[in-house]
């Protein structure tokens, strides 16, 4: 038996699959020679132990090469040769092993529940993502001018994100600056469905670039669910949503290149901000627009792009722009506290360069470092000194910017304690006033 099947593992001719096939199924064989046309006919009796092993080789033998057979082919010669055609085997006797079946087949439904992935990535996922915020997507214009003579109009996007009405925009979008002169705070809005509403511009932050519109209406608005930035990582898809050139309900997907690029890598001067940076399609008219993550929640507003590159878009974090929603509700505007510092986050790799440089330097596993003290601000007076580095801030060890900022808040007024390390690893206390930042900075 074990030579038989040798035989045939190595056959080269595949046509005799078939023949094998059906001498395993106890059929007659009919041999046509080559060039003749004489005919023979042979009945195989094949012992039973060897055809249960012929019938599951050939079996799973077919199994891979009728994938491969991608229509009804089949090879044709001169008259003396027979054709030969895919076969189906529905023969009760070929029928695979039980355990063959189920193998691989999917037909096992704990198999198939086993095996199913709910977070995979599949070829519906952006579709339903768009899908899920599209409606609410929507196009902003604005009209320009200056002393009663028009200058064309401005085109963004912007995303209902209440049902009264409330949609989260770019403040460079609706022109805030301009406002007075130009539309008076009147913007229209366009909804995918195709209605056309007047819209208000009720607030914005200058410093991120956002502003809040307002539109009413009769009949239901769509919304879009705003998620969170904070769990981002670097890979993970996104979808950029908008009016790019007035294209409406135009979308583009790409990933997330970076979650923190900060506002002086990209040049720009005044209080540090932070944008989440993406390889996304985003092009003039998309500002303001959503982006989307892939479970089709706003994890950011599509702010910006660099003219000189590909691949290279930017939008504020949404937890960013929930905290300026915050204000906006609160106090009617955005407050933040100013410092007068210019620091930078410090890691073990960091602190082992600077120690190697300088032999002085504080003995920290992690800090912020003071790289610059603005003359006259809070903590000049406070008695800070560059190469400072704070480790404790409010009672609260701290190891980056972000921390202390958050620990500040919107608090003004208020004595905060900071703990630094100095050279030789000195320690001081100082106490600190934040003050409200210039709108300008």
């Amino acid at each position: 038996m074990k030579r038989f099947l040798k035989i045939l593992s190595n056959c080269g001719d595949k046509s005799f699959i078939p023949v094998l096939a059906l001498a395993a199924a106890g059929s007659t064989v009919v041999f046509t020679g080559n060039g003749t046309s004489s005919r023979t006919s042979i009945s195989v009796s094949v012992p039973q132990p060897l055809k249960d092993t012929l019938t599951l080789h050939l079996t799973l033998h077919w199994t891979y090469m009728k994938d491969k057979l991608l229509r009804p082919a089949f090879l044709s010669g001169g008259p003396s040769q027979l054709c030969i055609f895919p076969l189906s085997f529905a023969r009760t006797g070929l029928e695979p092993p039980e355990n063959v079946k189920k193998e691989g087949s999917g037909e096992d439904g704990d198999d198939e529940k086993k095996h199913k992935c709910c977070n995979c990535f599949g070829r519906d996922t952006i579709a339903n993502a768009a899908a899920a915020v599209g409606p609410a997507v929507v196009n902003i214009s604005v009209s320009r001018g200056f002393h009663g003579l028009s200058a064309g109009r401005s085109i963004g996007s912007g995303t209902i994100i209440d049902a009264d009405g409330t949609i989260l925009t770019c403040a460079h979008v609706v022109d805030f600056q301009g406002l007075s002169i130009s539309s008076k705070g009147k913007v229209d809005v366009t909804l995918q469905d195709g209605r056309v509403f007047e819209g208000t511009v009720v607030n914005a932050d200058l410093h991120f670039d956002i502003a809040i519109v307002k539109i009413k209406s009769k009949t239901p608005l769509p919304t879009a669910k705003l998620g969170t930035s904070n769990m981002l990582r670097p890979g993970d898809w996104v979808v950029a949503m908008g009016c790019p050139l007035s294209l409406q309900n135009t979308i583009t997907a790409g990933i997330v290149s970076c979650v923190d690029r900060k506002s002086s890598d990209l040049g720009l001067g005044g209080m540090r901000r932070e944008y989440l940076q993406t390889d996304c399609a985003i092009n003039a008219g998309n500002s303001g627009g959503p982006l989307v993550n892939v479970d089709g929640e706003v994890i950011g507003v599509n702010i910006m792009k660099v003219l000189a590159a590909d691949g290279l878009g930017f939008a504020v974090p949404i937890d960013s722009v929930t905290k300026i929603i915050d204000h906006f509700k609160k106090r009617g505007r955005v407050i933040r506290p100013w410092l007068g510092l210019k620091m930078l986050d410090l890691n073990d790799m960091v602190v082992a360069q600077l120690q190697e440089r300088d032999p002085s330097f504080p003995k920290v596993n992690k800090g912020v470092l003071v790289s610059m003290v603005t003359p006259g601000s809070p903590a000049d007076r406070a008695g800070f000194h560059p190469s400072d580095v704070v480790v404790e801030f409010d009672g609260k060890p701290v190891g980056s910017i972000k921390e202390i900022i958050d620990i500040m808040g919107d608090n003004l007024g208020k004595q905060l304690k900071a703990v630094v390390k100095r050279a030789n690893n000195a320690t001081a206390t100082l106490t600190v006033i934040p003050e409200e930042a210039n709108p300008d900075m």
